[in-house]
């Protein structure tokens, strides 16, 4: 059975019963994977590994960009 032959199946079931219809399957997955990369990245920080990501991109960014204005 496919995703979404189990959706509709679901979605069936919830009408039949009265209850409201399950989310759309693919709905969450971005949300998903950003709790993914999330915890992984709390899990090496707890572990004593380096942050990495978009933050950290963006401080080192920063700070290479204040040292050459203050060398000017």
């Amino acid at each position: 059975m496919s995703i979404t032959q189990q959706y509709l199946l679901d979605t069936y079931r919830a009408s039949q019963h009265g209850e409201a219809a399950p989310p759309a399957p693919g709905s969450h997955d971005w949300e998903t994977a950003r709790e993914l990369r999330d915890y992984r990245r709390f899990r090496a920080v707890l572990a004593g590994r380096p942050a990495r990501g978009r933050i950290r991109g963006l401080l080192a960014h920063g700070l290479r960009r204040g040292r050459r204005d203050a060398a000017r």
